[in-house]
C-alpha cells in the first residue's frame, strides 16, 4: 500500500474517532435534556466570541503547550511522567520564592523576573529529576513515584500560602500577597495574555521540534523507548538519557509553573497548575507523540477549557462536561488508530 494511501486512511480513521467522540457527547447531552448543537455553539462563542476570550484560550495554551512539550521527551523514552503536575507546582514555588528574595533589592524588575523564572525552571527539573532517580536507582515505578510527589508538591504549596507565605493577618485560598506590577511579565493592554509567554512556548516548541526530529540525542532517546535492552547493546548509555528526558521534562514544567506566577496570576494560588499536567498528557497520546500537531490541538483543548465555561451559565450544565469531551476524543482516536493498525496489517 502507497504511503498516501496509508496516511489518507489515517486520516480517516483520525476523523471516525473524532465523530465519534462528538456522537458519545451528544448522546450525554440527550440524556440530560439539553441540545448538543446549542451546547457546541455555546463552547465555539465562548472561546472565540470576542477578544477577551480569545485572549484567555491564549493564556490557557501557553502552559499547556509548554507542559506537553516536556512530556513529548518522556514518552519519547518510554516514560509516563505523571508527576508533571508536582513539577509545575515546584516551578511555581521556586518562581514565588527567588521573586520574593529579590523583591527588596535594587535590581531591576527585569533581571528580577529573568532570575525568578529560571529559579522556575530549575526547580522543575529538580522535582522531575526525583521521579527519574526513584525509577532509575530504586526500581519505583514512575507512574507512582510521580503521584506520590505530585502530592507532596502540593502539601508544600498549601503550606508555603498558608504558612511562612501567608498574607500579613490572614490566610487566604486565594494566594500570596500579589507581586507589585512592575514584576510582572509585560501583557497586551486590557488582556491577560503576555507576548512573552507567547514566545517562550513558541521557542519551546521549536526546540523539541527539532530535538526529537533532528538530532542524535533525539535519536537515542527513541531507541532507548522502542528497546533499552536494544539501545544498551548498542551502546547507548540508557539510564543517562531516561534522566535526561525526565530533566527536559522538569525544565518545561517549571517555566510552564513560572509563567503562571509572573504573567497570568501574579501569586501563588493553591492550584497553580490548574490541571494542565493531566491535560497536557491527553493531548500527548492524542498526537501519537508528534510534536507538529502539538501547537493546532494544545490550542483546542485551551479553547474548549475556555469555551465550557458558557455552559453552566446559560444551560446551567457542569462545566466539566468539556472534560468529558477531551477524554472522550483521545479515547476514541486511540481506539481507532488500534483499528486501523489492525485494518493496515490485513491489508
Amino acid at each position: 500500500m502507497n504511503k498516501s494511501r496509508t496516511r489518507s486512511i489515517s486520516l480517516l480513521f483520525q476523523l471516525g474517532g473524532l465523530v465519534f467522540s462528538l456522537l458519545f457527547v451528544s448522546i450525554i447531552l440527550i440524556l440530560v435534556k439539553s441540545q448538543p448543537l446549542e451546547a457546541f455553539r455555546l463552547i465555539w462563542e465562548g472561546a472565540t466570541g470576542n477578544a477577551t476570550r480569545i485572549s484567555s484560550v491564549l493564556v490557557v495554551w501557553v502552559p499547556l503547550l509548554l507542559v506537553t512539550c516536556g512530556l513529548l521527551s518522556t514518552f519519547t523514552t518510554g516514560m509516563w511522567n505523571i508527576g508533571i503536575e508536582g513539577q509545575i507546582t515546584v516551578g511555581a514555588i521556586f518562581t514565588t520564592g527567588v521573586m520574593r528574595l529579590f523583591l527588596e533589592t535594587s535590581l531591576s524588575p527585569v533581571l528580577v523576573i529573568t532570575i525568578s523564572i529560571l529559579a522556575g525552571m530549575i526547580g522543575g527539573a529538580i522535582w522531575a529529576g526525583l521521579a527519574g532517580v526513584l525509577k532509575t536507582f530504586g526500581g519505583v515505578n514512575e507512574i507512582f513515584g510521580g503521584l506520590g510527589l505530585n502530592f507532596i508538591a502540593t502539601a508544600l504549596n498549601i503550606g508555603l500560602i498558608f504558612g511562612a507565605w501567608s498574607r500579613p493577618g490572614v490566610a487566604s485560598m486565594s494566594g500570596t500577597e500579589p507581586f507589585p506590577e512592575q514584576f510582572w511579565l509585560p501583557t497586551f493592554q486590557n488582556f491577560r495574555v503576555s507576548i512573552w509567554s507567547i514566545a517562550f512556548a513558541i521557542i519551546g516548541l521549536v526546540i523539541i521540534y527539532f530535538m526529537l526530529q533532528g538530532t542524535h540525542f533525539g535519536l537515542r532517546l527513541k531507541a532507548v523507548g522502542k528497546g533499552m535492552k536494544s539501545a544498551f547493546r548498542m551502546g547507548i548509555p540508557t539510564w543517562q538519557h531516561m534522566m535526561l528526558s525526565f530533566i527536559i521534562c522538569g525544565l518545561f514544567a517549571g517555566l510552564a509553573g513560572a509563567i503562571q506566577v509572573t504573567a497570568v496570576y501574579h501569586r501563588l494560588i493553591p492550584s497553580i497548575s490548574s490541571g494542565y499536567g493531566f491535560m497536557g498528557l491527553m493531548i500527548a497520546m492524542l498526537i501519537n507523540y508528534q510534536a507538529i500537531w502539538l501547537a493546532p490541538i494544545a490550542l483546542f483543548f485551551a479553547a474548549l477549557n475556555i469555551g465550557g465555561i458558557q455552559l453552566p451559565i446559560v444551560l446551567k450544565l457542569d462545566s466539566s462536561l468539556t472534560g468529558v469531551l477531551q477524554g472522550s476524543l483521545v479515547l476514541f482516536v486511540m481506539i481507532s488508530q488500534g483499528v486501523k493498525q489492525k485494518f493496515l496489517g490485513r491489508k
